[in-house]
């Protein structure tokens, strides 16, 4: 297995994923949901400055340092910080993001897929730091799920018209 070409591939994914919670921000309805996009977008900087640093080492012939793996921080995306946001949120206004909010959630869950199946095929320091980036990936899943079925929920249950 390439630890290194999965390392530039998922660099290359992240790069994306950052570029569409950033454009996206700017277009969605709610205050809430743009807020929760510009910090994924921050989150998914951290994803890519991770990753390059794990690409520079693989590169450089180094053993990967204790401390790579170890940043286990939960960030914005949290259970506790998705429940209180959606608790803050009047979720009947967010009905028009329910398309980018589900393309966000398929974004995040194939991250999810990407990590998850990489640890699989890799060993030692280079799988565990998979299975961590998949971890954040399945919490930022998570939360878009969670803030479009709750939306979508309110939207089957508004009368015709709004």
């Amino acid at each position: 297995m390439d630890v290194g070409r999965i390392y530039r591939y998922a660099l290359q994914r992240e790069y994306e994923g950052k570029r569409f919670f950033e454009q996206n921000a700017d277009r969605m309805g709610h205050a809430a949901v743009v807020g929760a996009f510009r910090r994924l977008a921050e989150e998914e900087q951290r994803h890519i400055d991770f990753i390059q640093g794990l690409l520079d080492t693989l590169e450089q012939g180094d053993s990967q340092q204790e401390g790579d793996t170890a940043w286990q921080g939960e960030g914005f995306f949290s259970k506790r910080a998705a429940s209180e946001m959606l608790d803050q949120t009047v979720v009947e206004s967010m009905v028009p993001d329910l398309p980018v909010l589900r393309m966000a959630y398929l974004i995040e869950r194939d991250f999810v897929e990407f990590y998850r199946s990489a640890a699989e095929r890799t060993e030692g320091e280079a799988q565990a730091a998979l299975r961590m980036l998949a971890r954040w990936e399945r919490g930022h899943a998570e939360f878009f799920q969670q803030l479009h079925d709750t939306a979508f929920e309110e939207y089957a249950e508004m009368p015709w018209g709004g």
